[in-house]
């Protein structure tokens, strides 16, 4: 080393740099564990970094680029699985990273909601954030992000911007393919608990189930098609409700697992067997979909995978390029589907 070695000097990210022959970037994505770096790169980073003992200080460093190391989670969805599944997602990037994250929910039906979000972000200074549906489906919060140079990556049932800040999921596709498998079963009259207005997840499983249908030469009947909130006690109350009309169905398809789990507390209720009377399809693969008895049938939700890519995308735009931005569901063929009695 050179005499900058012999001084009491704590090194800084230049010193790493220039000690290592590559520019301050690649030292910051050496530290924030940047999965697009080369092995050679990261070991030689990572030992002159050893070898001088040097510490990054994030205090130093956000003062100098005006934005604080956290990443932001702003939500308004009643789906505490949902985010907290995003949470577990954000965190496994961020873990061993300079960043933290800071979650913030908030009212999507405010007249102040771009307000809110404005004052929350120029307070954070965050280094970027990710929106929930349905906030993620609102362009104005987008500009926003836009104006104030924060990093942005939008989740959604449906691409919605432009894939560095998108991850979105193919749930039309997916719920079509929920709804044949119960049509192949044998099912020809089957409901429907749908999620509240104003989502588009919502939107996208309500018209997969509609194309299945139509696909099968098979009637859309208003009459077992209800809304739910995406919580449990909104699918016990839609499975009553469908399960004491005149004609009830013989299968049901709920929008998410939390509302399936309601059905299912509802047949219980009336005495029916399941599958054997009816048989349930979920949607999200949340933990309480195999501690369901029997197991639920469901759509797997690739969360995880969309969680992880937005972290990326929101770490370094260099990454962002190299990650997806629609992400497939899987069907989980499970115990609570079968054959039909009648």
């Amino acid at each position: 080393m050179d005499d900058d070695s012999n001084n009491n000097a704590k090194p800084t990210i230049n010193d790493i740099a220039r000690l290592a022959g590559v520019s301050k970037k690649t030292v910051s994505r050496v530290i924030n564990r940047s999965p697009l770096l080369n092995e050679d790169t990261r070991r030689r980073v990572d030992e002159i970094i050893r070898a001088t003992g040097y510490v990054p200080n994030p205090q130093a460093r956000a003062l100098a680029l005006r934005r604080n190391f956290l990443i932001g989670l702003v939500h308004d969805n009643p789906n505490a699985q949902m985010v907290l599944g995003m949470q577990q997602a954000l965190l496994a990037v961020l873990r061993g990273t300079e960043f933290e994250l800071i979650v913030r929910p908030v009212d999507r039906g405010s007249t102040s909601l771009v307000a809110d979000v404005r004052a929350f972000l120029e307070r954070q200074r965050l280094h970027g954030v990710l929106l929930l549906p349905p906030i993620s489906e609102n362009d104005g919060l987008a500009t926003l992000c836009e104006q104030l140079g924060c990093r942005y990556v939008r989740m959604g049932s449906a691409m919605l911007d432009t894939p560095e800040h998108m991850v979105a999921s193919n749930d039309r596709e997916a719920v079509r393919q929920a709804v044949n498998h119960l049509i192949g079963l044998g099912h020809r009259r089957i409901g429907l608990v749908t999620g509240p207005q104003g989502f588009r997840s919502a939107f996208e499983r309500r018209s997969g189930f509609a194309e299945a249908l139509a696909a099968a030469g098979l009637a859309f009947d208003p009459r077992i098609i209800v809304e739910g909130t995406y919580r449990f006690e909104s699918g016990l109350a839609a499975g009553r409700q469908l399960l004491a009309s005149e004609e009830p169905p013989t299968a049901i398809f709920a929008s998410n697992d939390e509302m399936a789990a309601g059905v299912l507390h509802a047949a219980r209720e009336r005495g029916l067997d399941v599958p054997g009377d009816l048989s349930i399809v979920g949607f999200d693969d949340t933990a309480i979909a195999a501690h369901l008895w029997p197991p639920l049938t469901t759509v797997r939700w690739p969360i995880q995978a969309m969680g992880k890519a937005a972290a990326i995308k929101l770490l370094d735009e260099d990454d962002a390029e190299a990650q997806p931005a629609l992400f497939l569901s899987e069907l989980i063929i499970r115990a609570s589907a079968g054959p039909p009695r009648r």
